[in-house]
């Protein structure tokens, strides 16, 4: 079986500490639940990612080098 989360068209996605959530609320003044959402099925979530995580996905950019947005894991 093929790993999709490994294929180099798969932007990368991480698990975001609880340190830096906070500073990323506080920088763009939202809450947890205002994110976009992911669900936790998804085949590019880190195995370890739950429901009410936070993941970082950092994409290549032709115009900014690299575009990094944020979603919440959600059922």
């Amino acid at each position: 079986m093929v790993d999709v989360s490994q294929h180099e068209l798969v932007p990368e996605h991480t698990l975001l500490e609880e340190d830096d959530l906070e500073e990323v609320l506080e920088e763009y003044n939202i809450d947890r639940t205002d994110l976009p959402k992911i669900k936790r099925n998804d085949p590019a979530l880190p195995d370890e990612a739950e429901i009410g995580d936070v993941i970082k996905i950092v994409r290549d950019s032709r115009t900014t080098d690299q575009s990094i947005v944020y979603r919440l894991v959600v059922e």
